[in-house]
């Protein structure tokens, strides 16, 4: 008996290792399948992932930033691309980071788990920079239409770049405007004590002191502050001719406000976070007359197919950065493009080579990964808008309206 029934029991064994096996060989499969690009209409899908704050204060400033790579990504989906032999369809995967620098590196692992094929973001430079780091590590090429601290691109992270300009050019610039316009002696500096608002404060600081200004001591709030009274009465005693704010509108809004309803007659100037026609909202008539800066071209300065394209697709005009989103988005395809490959290593080379002539203008990177000549423009609050009055560029200041026409270009 032990011997008529032992080819059974192997039978049964090698039955039960072989169903095994196939469900193995199945389980593998299905992981092969969920890990490679998921398919369009026979198209393969590549993703390009985009971060910036879509809920809170400045929700406007992230969504016009998504909406510039949006449009990017459905213009090139029209044209039907082919890509290394594959028909291509590329897929926006946007995350909400709430400008809160301790979210970036976790949306930026996010992105790298689901092998984006590069990033367009983050907003706020204290978010960018640590999420900046992920994508290093992750070998994802990463284009900040916003972010202007300097650390950004002094990391030596061969994957980073930007499509504006740097504080270190924007701080200087409205420092420089501010003195050559209203002549202040004495100047009050508070900022939001993030990266971007802190840092673009000490430039400021910099160049107010170089040219022989009276800077008082620092003040600090933080990016959520809506009550500024008590750093504006102790200002108020101290009658400064200017109060320069680094921070956002949802912060800047509100300070020249309330120190306004103080009675401050300061000037008062802002970087290129609280650059909005949203101060006109947040502040009311308080706002007019104050001037600010942002890193690059004005929205309305960007190229015509641009501005067209977004009214038709979104029905208003981009408020600020959109214009740097949707090139930082059109230079990774553009580059993926150029070498015939949606992979990062691949195209990496051709994105750091580019030279580019998009909705804000021709675009080429240095060694670190910024932008060569980027301008810089000034605005000033004009019955309840903002209105560029100035570009300056390779350290010339050009009226806008000559810019416009082309002296700038």
């Amino acid at each position: 008996m032990q011997l008529s029934r032992a080819p059974a029991r192997l039978r049964s064994v090698a039955l039960i290792f072989a169903v095994l096996a196939l469900a193995a060989c199945g389980k593998q499969e299905e992981a092969a399948k969920s890990a490679a690009p998921a398919a369009a209409g026979g198209a393969t899908v590549v993703k390009i992932g985009h971060a910036a704050p879509l809920t809170g204060g400045i929700a406007h400033l992230g969504k016009d930033n998504e909406a510039g790579v949006r449009l990017a990504i459905d213009e090139a989906n029209a044209k039907g691309m082919t890509i290394g032999g594959a028909k291509i369809h590329f897929e926006m995967m946007s995350e909400d980071d709430e400008g809160n620098p301790t979210k970036g590196p976790i949306i930026a692992q996010k992105f790298a788990d689901a092998k984006v094929a590069g990033v367009v973001g983050h907003l706020n430079s204290g978010v960018t920079i640590p999420a900046s780091a992920v994508y290093n590590t992750a070998g994802i090429p990463m284009i900040s239409g916003s972010a202007t601290n300097p650390k950004l691109t002094e990391q030596g992270f061969a994957v980073t770049f930007r499509t504006v300009g740097r504080d270190d050019q924007q701080g200087p610039a409205i420092a420089s405007y501010l003195v050559s316009q209203f002549k202040p002696k004495v100047v009050a500096v508070v900022d939001d004590a993030t990266s971007y608002g802190e840092g673009l404060a000490n430039e400021v600081e910099k160049t107010l002191k170089a040219a022989g200004v009276t800077v008082l001591a620092r003040e600090k709030g933080t990016d959520k502050t809506a009550d500024w009274k008590a750093i504006l009465t102790k200002l108020k005693g101290k009658k400064p001719d200017a109060i320069f704010y680094g921070g956002m509108d949802s912060g800047g809004g509100p300070l020249v406000k309330q120190g306004r309803e103080l009675g401050l007659k300061a000037v008062f100037a802002f970087g290129d976070g609280a650059c909005s026609d949203k101060m006109k909202e947040l502040a009311g008539d308080a706002s007019e007359g104050m001037v600010c800066s942002q890193a690059g071209i004005p929205a309305q300065a960007a190229s015509k197919p641009f501005i067209d394209a977004f009214k038709a697709k979104f029905g208003s005009d981009p408020i600020i950065y959109a214009p740097f989103t949707y090139d930082a988005a059109n230079l990774i395809i553009a580059a993926m493009q150029k070498v015939d490959s949606v992979d990062p290593a691949k195209y990496l080379p051709a994105l750091k080579a580019s030279s580019f002539d998009g909705a804000s203008g021709h675009i080429e990177f240095d060694e670190k990964g910024d932008r060569k000549d980027a301008e810089i423009t000034i605005f000033a609050m004009k019955e309840g808008k903002i209105v560029p009055v100035a570009i300056i560029k390779a350290g010339k200041t050009i009226p806008f309206e000559e810019f416009a026409k082309g002296a700038g270009a």
